[in-house]
């Protein structure tokens, strides 16, 4: 694990902690009281579960530990707030997480004051002189963790109200018509060997480690996302009804579906509409379509005679297009929460917008440094029966993505922003 070299002084780590702790109750603020509770489907955490249990984790694995008499809020939180922690004792089932009425919102608000109260005081103790390596490395696993629960935050809001009969807006916008995205056109990457996962000393997760090298055929990589309009193509063609574009699971799955669309959308009077954050908007045939299982992304690229990028190729392409994450990008500190369509020609829209799925499964990189102790059960006990997906969307914090950052979920997952771009040989 590497840790950030520039936030070495206690305040600077202070100032950065407070400012992401900040954001989450920012998410939080167009929610009533009653929205907090909510869990309509058990992939779902309430907004008040999240808010509780990323306090947990400031206060479980570092004020526990490291500030001398620190006595706990509450112990029977951690029953409560405890997420999958196994080292960590017993914790409440995570299809119930909406049973919990009690503790109040009120309390769990003020869980977070005398949390962030005493993670001042214990930063407090190094005034000028730099913070331990282990301490500063922990504290900064503390802030990516909340920034990662931001992301589920306004996912997992939008999931709320977005199966509320009365589709309630979370933010009003001005919905705008988007213009028209660029042909579809694809660049032609060379084969050859090229050097995959995070170096530098900044921030990353076990998983992004460690820095391998990969041969890659030559490969074409498509210059945007599928968007709305290309995605109905596939709906009135019959995509949903032809089994000879699904994997076998996938195609079991989508005879289940009760809307062979993607997640969110209705049909009236034969015009398309899906529910937005901004309340219930007519589909943009020019926006990047999401809220897609890997399945359906896998089965519209073989419709259309191509396939997905694995992981790699991915990856290589963002980096020959990208210096940095660009800081127009559509991050949730944009507010759209919500893709944009492609703002021209150059726009290649791989980092925002939506998480990309690859064709790779989630798996290792060689030599793969997990991290010790409590924190090791973070990424590597979920290698298994999954697939990556890349590049963050318009719910992820702008300082929370890397080009490395290896996303990932279960193939029938659609709850996220995630969406489509093309392959081939």
């Amino acid at each position: 694990m590497t840790i950030q070299t520039d936030i070495t002084q206690a305040r600077a780590i202070l100032q950065r902690y407070r400012e992401i702790r900040e954001q989450s109750l920012n998410l939080c603020a167009p929610l009533e009281v009653e929205d907090f509770v909510a869990q309509p489907v058990i992939f779902v955490s309430p907004p008040k579960w999240h808010l509780g249990h990323v306090t947990w984790f400031f206060e479980n694995f570092i004020l526990a530990q490291y500030l001398e008499g620190y006595t706990l809020f509450n112990e029977r939180l951690n029953y409560c707030f405890n997420s999958y922690y196994q080292s960590q004792g017993p914790r409440i089932l995570r299809n119930k997480r909406g049973n919990l009425t009690r503790p109040p919102l009120r309390e769990v608000l003020a869980y977070r004051s005398y949390v962030d109260e005493h993670l001042a005081r214990l930063l407090g103790q190094y005034h000028d002189n730099e913070v331990p390596h282990e301490l500063a490395a922990l504290i900064e696993v503390g802030i990516q963790h909340e920034q990662q629960h931001q992301e589920l935050l306004v996912t997992d809001i939008k999931y709320i109200l977005g199966h509320n009969p009365l589709h309630p807006a979370y933010r009003k916008r001005e919905v705008a018509q988007s213009s028209k995205s660029a042909e579809l056109a694809f660049t032609t990457i060379p084969e050859g060997i090229y050097e995959i996962g995070h170096g530098g000393e900044d921030f990353c997760w076990d998983n992004e480690l460690s820095v391998h090298k990969t041969y890659l055929q030559e490969y074409a990589i498509a210059h945007r996302l599928v968007t709305n309009a290309e995605y109905i193509e596939f709906m009135d063609a019959g995509g949903y009804q032809n089994f000879e574009h699904w994997l076998d699971e996938g195609w079991t799955w989508a005879q289940g579906l009760e809307v062979k669309a993607p997640l969110y959308w209705y049909e009236h009077d034969g015009q398309w509409w899906h529910y937005t954050l901004s309340g219930l908007q007519p589909v943009d045939p020019h926006e990047p379509v999401t809220h897609i299982s890997y399945y359906e992304a896998d089965a519209y690229a073989r419709w259309r005679g191509l396939r997905l990028p694995t992981e790699q190729e991915w990856e290589t392409a963002c980096r020959l297009w990208y210096k940095d994450i660009p800081e127009d990008g559509n991050f949730v500190e944009s507010a759209h929460y919500h893709p944009v369509a492609q703002k021209g020609p150059e726009d290649r829209q791989m980092l925002g917008n939506t998480w990309e799925w690859t064709g790779s499964a989630y798996l290792p990189y060689p030599n793969y440094p997990r991290f010790e102790g409590n924190l090791g059960e973070y990424n590597g006990k979920f290698m298994v029966n999954q697939m990556v997906l890349r590049g963050g969307s318009c719910a992820t914090p702008i300082s929370h993505i890397r080009m490395a950052y290896r996303n990932f979920f279960h193939p029938d997952e659609r709850w996220q922003f995630t969406g489509i771009r093309l392959a081939k040989e």
